[in-house]
């Protein structure tokens, strides 16, 4: 039985199913969460005292974003972006724990927390697990994406 297509991506329509089910369904849902805490949080603190922080509130936004396209990567599927999903991930953890040592050795760098801060110690250190279980997740399925 051959699988049908779409029409608007020509993609299978499985494509979308493999990253963002089983396990996968959970770090959709953290990444969700992320993304709407991390916009939140920057979006009020730029608001407020964008003069006091600004690096600190730039990095939450910046991590927003990364939350997001990985939000979506996970949803959408489809080997293209399973690949630059994981690139984002590598990357998220290189930000996790370059911000974080940066604010452990020169607290006085970021006179306000951002979502990297400390490893993500005020989020229960979930910024620096998320993107290591989403890296191991996204290099299990690679080879049950189709092509």
């Amino acid at each position: 039985m051959a699988e049908s297509t779409t029409e608007s991506t020509g993609r299978n329509e499985s494509d979308g199913k493999k990253l963002g089910s089983g396990p996968g369904r959970v770090l959709v849902w953290f990444y969700g969460v992320f993304t709407v805490a991390a916009a939140s949080r920057s979006v009020v603190q730029m608001i407020q005292d964008f003069g006091k922080a600004p690096l600190a509130y730039v990095l939450s936004a910046v991590a927003a974003v990364v939350y997001g396209f990985i939000t979506f990567s996970l949803v959408r599927g489809g080997e293209r972006l399973r690949r630059t999903a994981l690139a984002c991930c590598a990357a998220e953890l290189v930000f996790v724990l370059t911000v974080g040592t940066w604010t452990l050795a020169d607290k006085s760098a970021f006179p306000d927390a951002t979502v990297w801060s400390d490893y993500g110690a005020g989020y229960l250190l979930i910024p620096v697990i998320l993107p290591v279980l989403g890296m191991l997740w996204l290099r299990r399925n690679r080879d049950q994406q189709p092509t």
